[in-house]
């Protein structure tokens, strides 16, 4: 993450001291999380997450191909998140209305005309310090070439063009017992594009938050505050749905409707945590531009903040205190922090509420160097993940759970 140690060490000394300062954390989470671990909260809700399930559920959302914004497929996906989510217990599913209209200039998206250009992406800052690459790069760009898909099926069902006009999005919420105004946000966008299955981007992240949504909507699960599941729409043409999320909600925080009656339609944002790519942390690509098919040893949860947001510092403390859940309560991958967030849905939150993303690589410097080959490809394929891959997904969706648990104050009844 090119940090100075000595400045991190300050940094977690910092947060150690001052995770008070949130004012957003139930009281004393860690003490319940101390001493015999059958009687840990916590760790009885983690334990409640499985491999295989959030396999199944990612396979769920691969049936309507990419889900490319604005066609039928993806208006399917969203129907068919919202029964599943009501199935898992969290019956009080909404949806975000908006509309789509892309900048004239702009053609319908991945539909007609030549193949893309090969080209690098994501975000590169120049100058002595910031984000840039490093090593060996992949070029990498989307895919537009439904030629470049060989499965017939899959083409087919890929084929209708993204038309703009009306757009929905899903969102169902864990109501707190004590606290109902306050709420933490878990997000992750639904749509994808590539003429693949959208598989990793983002079927891994909208399986992880509908995974989330399941656990916390058990009925002998209370939380002290509310926790809200978003799976936003229209990412890929420039974080469209989470934006019409903030521009429709963000006045409407913390008010009681109808007065006295206890019930708050938008409690209060205290943090929106967003899930992005989840499974392939391969490493660099080699000299001759391949990769290597097994997940690095090193592999692990990238979770980032960004450091020019308004609430930089909440949102790296909110950051640092997801690490330390991650290595208390996942099994398998740890978690590093890092300061560049770009091109995420919890970019227009981030000067509202602290903000942050889970993803399996930096977003501004590997993902776009071409370190997953799948990105935006017709290779973004359910069959072309492994175990190992899925299971960094599972210790993500771990780490999160953990830290809204904490943060939430949940508990299990009697």
């Amino acid at each position: 993450m090119h940090w100075n140690r000595f400045f991190i060490a300050i940094c977690s000394l910092v947060i150690a001291l001052s995770t008070a300062a949130l004012g957003q954390q139930a009281e004393a989470p860690s003490s319940r999380a101390q001493g015999n671990p059958t009687s840990d909260p916590v760790r009885l809700l983690v334990d409640r997450l499985d491999l295989e399930r959030y396999k199944a559920t990612i396979k769920g959302l691969t049936q309507f191909g990419d889900r490319q914004q604005g066609t039928d497929r993806n208006r399917a996906a969203v129907d068919w998140i919202d029964a599943q989510l009501k199935s898992f217990g969290c019956t009080n599913t909404e949806r975000i209305k908006y509309t789509y209209t892309p900048p004239p200039a702009q053609a319908p998206q991945g539909r007609g005309g030549p193949p893309s250009p090969v080209i690098a992406s994501g975000e590169i800052r120049t100058g002595s310090g910031g984000s840039r690459y490093r090593g060996i790069t992949r070029p990498t760009g989307p895919n537009n070439n439904p030629e470049a898909q060989p499965d017939l099926t899959l083409r087919e069902l890929n084929s209708q063009a993204t038309a703009p006009g009306p757009r929905e999005e899903v969102y169902c919420t864990k109501i707190g017992a004590t606290r109902p105004d306050e709420m933490y946000l878990i997000g992750a966008h639904m749509d994808g594009r590539g003429w693949g299955e959208a598989a990793n981007d983002n079927g891994s992240g909208t399986a992880l938050v509908m995974e989330l949504a399941r656990v916390f909507s058990s009925p002998d699960v209370q939380t002290e505050r509310s926790i809200r599941f978003a799976l936003w729409n229209n990412e890929e043409t420039g974080l469209g749905g989470a934006r019409a999320y903030v521009e429709q909600r963000v006045a409407l925080q913390g008010q009681e409707d109808p007065p006295g009656s206890g019930w708050y339609p938008e409690p209060k944002w205290l943090g929106m945590i967003q899930h992005d790519m989840m499974l392939w942390d391969h490493g660099m690509p080699r000299t001759d531009g391949t990769l290597s098919p097994e997940q690095r040893p090193e592999a692990d949860v990238n979770i980032e903040f960004q450091s020019t947001a308004k609430l930089a510092d909440q949102a790296m403390k909110l950051a640092f205190l997801f690490r330390d859940a991650n290595e208390k309560y996942a099994t398998d991958y740890p978690a590093a922090v890092g300061h560049h967030m770009t091109a995420t849905d919890s970019t227009p939150f981030m000067d509202l509420v602290p903000a942050i993303s889970l993803r399996e690589n930096e977003r501004g410097m590997h993902t776009g160097a071409g370190w997953n080959p799948h990105w935006h490809q017709p290779t973004d394929r359910y069959s072309a993940f492994s175990d190992k891959d899925f299971r960094l997904g599972l210790n993500a969706a771990q780490t999160t759970l953990a830290a809204i648990a904490q943060l939430t104050g949940a508990t299990l009844k009697k």
